[in-house]
Protein backbone atom coordinates (compact mmCIF):
# COMPACT_ATOMS: atom_id res chain seq x y z
CA UNK A 1 0.00 0.00 0.00
CA UNK A 2 1.49 3.34 -1.14
CA UNK A 3 0.43 6.77 1.28
CA UNK A 4 1.88 9.60 2.06
CA UNK A 5 2.60 10.42 5.74
CA UNK A 6 3.97 13.56 7.66
CA UNK A 7 6.26 12.08 10.35
CA UNK A 8 6.97 15.06 13.30
CA UNK A 9 11.06 15.70 13.47
CA UNK A 10 11.63 14.11 16.47
CA UNK A 11 10.37 10.44 15.00
CA UNK A 12 12.30 10.94 11.87
CA UNK A 13 15.37 11.18 13.89
CA UNK A 14 14.86 8.48 15.66
CA UNK A 15 14.17 6.42 12.65
CA UNK A 16 17.06 7.67 11.07
CA UNK A 17 18.92 6.60 14.22
CA UNK A 18 17.44 3.38 13.74
CA UNK A 19 18.24 2.90 10.47
CA UNK A 20 22.01 3.72 10.84
CA UNK A 21 21.81 0.91 13.80
CA UNK A 22 20.19 -1.90 11.77
CA UNK A 23 21.42 -0.95 8.30
CA UNK A 24 18.10 -1.55 7.05
CA UNK A 25 15.79 0.69 4.89
CA UNK A 26 13.65 4.09 5.62
CA UNK A 27 10.78 1.70 4.13
CA UNK A 28 12.01 -1.23 6.39
CA UNK A 29 12.47 0.51 9.41
CA UNK A 30 9.32 2.21 9.24
CA UNK A 31 7.19 -0.59 8.20
CA UNK A 32 8.63 -2.69 11.72
CA UNK A 33 8.34 0.04 14.08
CA UNK A 34 4.61 0.26 12.80
CA UNK A 35 4.32 -2.93 13.02
CA UNK A 36 5.94 -3.47 16.40
CA UNK A 37 3.78 -0.70 17.66
CA UNK A 38 0.63 -1.83 16.76
CA UNK A 39 1.18 -5.20 18.31
CA UNK A 40 1.90 -3.78 21.77
CA UNK A 41 -1.10 -1.57 21.90
CA UNK A 42 -3.19 -4.69 21.17
CA UNK A 43 -2.28 -6.68 23.89
CA UNK A 44 -4.12 -5.75 27.22
CA UNK A 45 -1.53 -3.99 29.90
CA UNK A 46 -1.27 -6.39 32.94
CA UNK A 47 -3.42 -4.90 35.39
CA UNK A 48 -1.73 -4.30 38.92
CA UNK A 49 -2.92 -7.04 41.66
CA UNK A 50 -5.04 -5.65 44.14
CA UNK A 51 -4.64 -7.16 47.60
CA UNK A 52 -6.82 -6.72 50.55
CA UNK A 53 -4.89 -6.11 53.98
CA UNK A 54 -7.22 -7.40 56.79
CA UNK A 55 -7.84 -5.61 60.14
CA UNK A 56 -8.52 -7.06 63.00
CA UNK A 57 -11.54 -5.80 64.47
CA UNK A 58 -10.92 -7.86 67.70
CA UNK A 59 -14.22 -8.88 67.54
CA UNK A 60 -15.80 -12.10 69.35
CA UNK A 61 -15.83 -15.48 66.85
CA UNK A 62 -19.53 -16.01 66.30
CA UNK A 63 -21.10 -13.06 67.29
CA UNK A 64 -23.77 -11.34 64.39
CA UNK A 65 -24.56 -8.72 63.68
CA UNK A 66 -27.52 -8.21 61.08
CA UNK A 67 -27.49 -4.67 61.32
CA UNK A 68 -24.34 -2.36 60.75
CA UNK A 69 -25.62 -0.08 63.50
CA UNK A 70 -25.10 -2.76 65.83
CA UNK A 71 -21.78 -3.47 64.87
CA UNK A 72 -20.99 0.10 65.04
CA UNK A 73 -22.53 0.04 68.75
CA UNK A 74 -20.05 -3.12 69.74
CA UNK A 75 -17.14 -1.74 68.48
CA UNK A 76 -17.88 2.25 69.37
CA UNK A 77 -20.13 2.03 72.09
CA UNK A 78 -23.81 3.05 72.44
CA UNK A 79 -22.91 6.64 71.70
CA UNK A 80 -21.42 5.60 68.81
CA UNK A 81 -22.95 8.75 67.01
Amino acid sequence: MRTTLTIDDDIAALLKQEMRRTGDSFKGTVNKALREGVKASAQPKPEKKFVVTPFNLNLELGTRYPKVADLLEAMEGPEYR
